[in-house]
């Protein structure tokens, strides 16, 4: 067994070490930490989230700082909370060294609060991309002697559009500074940037999943996209004391739940990107003291949150990426404790669930949404387990307690429980009545045995993948696809199917009849400035998909299908067709549609 002594840290770092109950060091650590030690060359490390990145690099880096030196390390990472967190482990970390001085830059803060810290010397600064950037522009902050650089969590940094950020920062650095780039997953974008600024670094690459992973089970019911809220509310409630992060999409998504949530008086706050740092600095103490026992998040809001004692993690929507999933669940399941990953997906996406057990190589348990019974029950029986937990003592005045007594004889043993279990659960009595049935009959696309596949995410026989090179931080999305189809009118008729649209390029099904013209008539053209190559992709099975096809029955109903000159059509169920597919035929210009 491999302890952090023999790693060769110097024993004050040691003392930090002791002092935070670290005794050995993960997987991640222990490779990472004696490379940073002993060589100079940069270095491309692959890890998840929650396996002990932080310490990789920092404490390498701590133990090599000359406090006489000034500026020597700069770590850059995708978000503000992140950011405070990796400032304050490293804090942690060197409490014990003399006069080691690290500084914490981001935006949502004032500027110049922080260009006066930088002003009297540090040794470390962790910061956002944007605020980094603008320290550098400001001429501020000055990189030119640096020794370091850390790009942590660099696939969400350049996910997030921060590339252009990245780039002008690493410009300013000195050729011979050493470049730890800490990713979980090596996507081109991160090669691109490897191989810009990093040259021939070594990789070195941790296949576990997050720590605590084996230690969290995974769960999955499956509820129409109407009743999800619904079924959110009964499985919170058949989990007496749940603590849990739930994840949604979208901002705007994570302030209808917790609206609502709050509306039916649940303790929840919500955590996304129009929160003030101020309120997200107070929502996260409340929340880690557990004042609040329910926290609604996007996937980028949450990313720093450090909270070991989490009983769930609920999707109530399951990420657009799969592999996103082990960032959400390994949430729980930390510090030796136990956790439960919960999914609701609606009945197409069971699928999906098939291709996450094999990400994380356990089963996910398919589940019933309890009935109300089933709530008041599980209600009842965690309150009698807090009973017989408790101590009896005495209550204080005896003749106060003979007082109660005697008013309550009047009362048979029996009705007494009663009226004491409807007092505290009256609510859960009145929702028991509810009986609805929130199950949806789960759509397996083709047969569920191994070896077999999904056929909804199999191509045709008449069909074929073109890889285009844009995607979601370009701005595209499927109007931009279908735009760009109406624009040729030699398209006319194409048919798009199945689309994956991934942060740098996507991928799309056309009718292998077309693809030779769809690819001609793309190739070249531009989108917001970036030239269109477009290719055919041979062998993807799309592990997310949107069809037009199916956005458009959801939205519109029938089928869409691009049409030269920009008019969609769809079926009115009767055989007849009429304008349709978003688009005012007149004006072509977007509808406005009225939510439903």
């Amino acid at each position: 067994m491999t302890t952090f002594k023999e790693l060769g840290l110097n024993k004050d770092l040691m003392k930090g070490l002791d002092d935070l109950g670290f005794s050995e060091p993960t997987p991640i650590q222990a490779k990472a930490i004696p490379f940073i030690l002993e060589s100079k060359n940069n270095l491309v490390a692959l890890a998840q989230t929650g396996t002990g990145k932080t310490a990789a690099f920092g404490l390498p880096i701590l133990n090599q700082i000359d406090t006489d030196e000034g500026l020597q390390a700069i770590i850059i990472c995708p978000i503000r909370e992140l950011c405070l967190q990796i400032s304050q482990d490293l804090k942690n970390f060197s409490k014990h060294s003399k006069d080691i001085s690290i500084t914490p830059v981001y935006g949502g803060e004032r500027i110049d609060i922080q260009i006066r810290t930088l002003k009297r010397g540090t040794n470390i600064v962790v910061g956002t991309p944007g605020r980094v950037h603008d320290l550098i522009r400001r001429k501020v902050l000055k990189l030119q002697d640096i020794q370091w650089v850390v790009l942590d969590e660099a696939d969400e940094m350049l996910d997030m559009g921060f590339k252009d950020d990245l780039d002008a920062i690493l410009e300013q650095t000195p050729a011979d500074r050493q470049t730890l780039l800490f990713s979980a997953t090596m996507s081109r974008s991160i090669r691109s940037i490897a191989k810009k600024y990093m040259g021939d670094a070594e990789e070195i690459s941790v296949g576990e999943k997050n720590i605590g992973a084996d230690k969290v089970s995974h769960e999955y019911y499956v509820v129409q996209p109407r009743d999800r809220f619904e079924a959110l509310r009964r499985i919170l409630d058949s989990l007496p004391g749940v603590y849990s992060i739930v994840f949604c999409r979208t901002r705007r998504e994570t302030q209808d739940v917790a609206d609502k949530l709050k509306a039916n008086n649940y303790d929840a706050e919500v955590l996304h990107g129009d929160v003030s740092q101020t309120q997200r600095t107070k929502i996260m103490n409340r929340f880690k003291q557990k004042k609040v026992h329910l926290l609604i998040a996007t996937d980028v809001a949450a990313r720093g949150i450090d909270v070991d004692n989490l009983s769930h993690v609920i999707n109530y929507n399951l990420p657009d990426q799969n592999e996103v999933y082990t960032h959400r669940s390994g949430r729980t399941g930390r510090a030796k404790n136990s956790g439960v990953s919960i999914s609701l997906v609606s009945p197409k996406e069971v699928n999906r669930m098939k291709q996450i057990e094999k990400i994380i190589h356990k089963p996910v348990e398919f589940k019933k949404v309890p009935f109300g019974q089933d709530i008041y029950q599980n209600q009842i029986n965690a309150f009698i387990d807090e009973i017989e937990a408790i101590e009896v003592k005495d209550i204080g005045d005896e003749k106060y307690f003979a007082d109660i007594m005697d008013r309550l004889k009047k009362f048979k043993k029996e009705e007494l429980i009663k009226l004491f279990l409807q007092n505290k659960f009256n609510h859960f009595m009145d929702e028991s009545k509810n009986i609805k049935d929130l199950n949806a009959n789960p759509k397996f696309s083709g047969s569920r045995r191994e070896g077999r596949g999904d056929k909804n995410n199999r191509l045709s026989a008449d069909e074929v993948n073109l890889k285009i090179n844009i995607g979601r931080k370009h701005g595209f999305d499927i109007k931009g696809l279908f735009k760009m189809i109406n624009s040729q009118r030699n398209l006319k008729g194409v048919d798009i199917g199945k689309i994956d649209l991934m942060p740098e390029f996507s991928v799309f099904s056309v009718d292998k009849a077309r693809a030779g013209e769809v690819i001609r008539a793309l190739s070249g053209s531009s989108f917001r400035g970036e030239k269109v190559l477009i290719k055919e992709d041979t062998g993807r099975t799309f592990s997310y998909s949107t069809s037009l096809r199916e956005v458009s029955r959801r939205e519109r109903g029938g089928s869409y299908r691009s049409r030269g000159g920009g008019s969609g059509r769809r079926s009115d169920g009767r055989g007849r067709s009429r304008s349709g597919g978003g688009f005012d035929k007149s004006k072509r210009k977007p509808r406005t549609r009225r939510s439903k």
